[in-house]
């Protein structure tokens, strides 16, 4: 069996063709992809070269975990669960191409504990549950909800509109860009310079900016804490006088676990959290040349998705 896919077959050089699947095991699932999404965090770092170095890390890959489909077939001990619409974080089911992070395919191999159902109502929204979900992980793991968001992009948006969702009170967003600044939904966005708060509990960042922790910092009340829910290619540093005199906290935001995930879709189930207005920009998966370009240098596009339902 193979698929069509979307190959990094180096920074900036990308194809779509025809790979070989790996056997279907007993526990696994095959899924027909009808929609992936775009990642203006990590997949810009492997289109751009600058990706840290990770196991399985290597050109050609395939990249991509935020992908939709329909079970349509599976090995003997998961025969029950064709015909079920489900999210794939993601797929290492290729002979000739590294599967980092491996979803952006017509059809995936993927055991079946990694094929997640989600409502059908979803449709193509169902790409966003991942990011939901790490939104949910930087949030839950401290003692106070985000008063301050850093970024109006997809993710501070999740993230604000789980805290909303949480019943906390409504952040502030920071956002520097007039093309993000619109969008918000029961919360605020402002530009730093039109911010006079300095007593900020917990400032969560969601840039991605490498240089931003001094002026965090200043904004930051005493005992407070700062959460990096961005992904940083760089080292960060910080002058350490102001964050003696606050007795400030800094805390890394990883992956989404099980509960995040779980939680997650209990809010949507529930019409609690909304991913209305998140996904901007389509294109189907013929035309992912100019899908990437596009995800990681126009502003105004918050999520690109690629259509896979015309695809053999």
């Amino acid at each position: 069996m193979d698929t069509l896919a979307v190959v990094l077959e180096a920074p900036e050089r990308l194809a779509l063709r025809r790979l070989e699947l790996l056997p279907v095991a007993h526990g696994d699932v095959v899924v027909e992809i009808d929609f992936s999404g775009i990642s203006s965090g990590t997949e810009r770092l492997l289109w751009s070269g600058t990706m840290p170095p990770f196991p399985g890390m290597g050109y050609p890959l395939v990249p991509g975990y935020e992908s939709v489909g329909r079970i349509i077939g599976a090995g003997p001990e998961a025969e029950c669960r064709i015909g079920e619409r489900v999210f794939v974080p993601g797929a290492s089911c290729y002979r000739d191409a590294k599967g980092l992070f491996g979803g952006t395919a017509r059809r995936l191999v993927v055991p079946s504990a990694r094929a997640i159902p989600v409502p059908e109502s979803l449709a193509e929204q169902g790409i966003l549950l991942a990011l939901a979900a790490t939104a949910r992980h930087a949030i839950a793991g401290g003692d106070h909800l985000p008063d301050l968001i850093v970024g109006h992009g997809v993710l501070g948006r999740l993230l604000a509109r789980l805290i909303v969702a949480a019943g906390g009170p409504a952040p502030t967003v920071w956002e520097t860009n007039p093309a993000r600044q619109d969008g918000a939904a029961g919360y605020r966005v402002v530009r730093p310079e039109d911010d006079s708060h300095h007593d900020y509990k917990v400032i969560c960042d969601a840039s991605g900016a490498p240089d931003l922790l001094d002026s965090l910092l200043t904004r930051l009340a005493h005992s407070g804490e700062i959460v990096l829910a961005g992904f940083y290619t760089k080292p960060l540093s910080f002058n350490f006088p102001p964050a003696f005199m606050r007795e400030a906290r800094i805390r890394v935001a990883a992956e989404w676990k099980a509960d995040d995930l779980v939680a997650t879709r209990a809010l949507i189930e529930s019409g609690s959290l909304s991913f209305d207005g998140l996904i901007t920009h389509r294109r189907p998966a013929t035309k992912a040349g100019e899908a990437y370009p596009c995800a990681f240098g126009d502003a105004a596009c918050l999520k690109m998705v690629l259509d896979w339902r015309e695809c053999a």
